[in-house]
């Protein structure tokens, strides 16, 4: 009689044969592509550790930036001009960017602190043509037609400076009409400065303060029409 198979003994060997048959094919393909494998793993982790080494001297070194461009600002607010645009000067010639933005028209307003506008001037002007961001640009054009209204330079230099920025809708649109409104007045042409306090009235960005401002102002016009 014939000697019937065992199912299970049949299952087992079975699985011992995929096993081997894996085996084999996971030996066949480490020597072919274990070394890659290695490399490819220690690149990720390589990668992994740099990024976050990178990521924290990112913000150690921000940070330094900051608790230095504080120190500065203390020492203006003290008097210690000196010390506060040497450091600030420090800052500006090892950082790029916003930081020496930020630090140059800082130095801008400890050199008008120090009765130097050509110096001041200088920097600003700099600053609204070349500065990082487009906000920096525009509070430097601003602070240097403010500055050369009081200083009194000609109505088409100072505008040369604020109509661009009273025209582009941006944050500094307002500002820049109060300041060719101020131009204005200063020149002694009441309904153009009239014009440009009612432009700022009708804004629906203009901030409340400003806005006060401009309805007393066109009180004063109206009154002395």
């Amino acid at each position: 009689m014939k000697k019937e198979k065992d199912p299970l003994a049949h299952d087992a060997l079975l699985r011992e044969i995929a096993e081997d048959v894996k085996n084999d094919e996971l030996k066949s393909l480490w020597n072919k592509y274990g070394l890659l494998i290695v490399i490819v793993v220690a690149v990720a982790i390589t990668a992994a550790v740099s990024f976050e080494t990178f990521k924290n001297w990112i913000n150690r070194r921000n940070q330094e930036i900051s608790n230095a461009y504080a120190v500065a600002l203390s020492l203006q607010n003290q008097g210690r001009l000196d010390e506060s645009l040497q450091l600030l000067q420090n800052l500006s010639e090892r950082t790029s960017g916003i930081y020496n933005d930020i630090a140059k028209l800082q130095i801008a307003n400890i050199y008008f602190e120090q009765k130097k506008p050509q110096e001041a001037a200088a920097l600003l002007d700099e600053l609204a043509a070349d500065a990082d961001s487009v906000q920096m640009r525009e509070i430097a054009a601003l602070k240097l037609a403010a500055y050369k209204m009081d200083a009194g330079a000609p109505a088409a230099e100072v505008k040369a400076l604020l109509e661009p920025l009273a025209e582009n809708g941006e944050s500094s649109y307002n500002v820049a009409r109060e300041l060719l409104a101020m131009l204005a007045v200063r020149d002694g042409n009441l309904e153009e400065a009239k014009a440009q306090y009612e432009k700022i009235t009708q804004s629906s960005t203009v901030s409340d303060n400003l806005k006060n401002r401009a309805q007393d102002m066109l009180l004063l016009l109206n009154e002395k029409n």
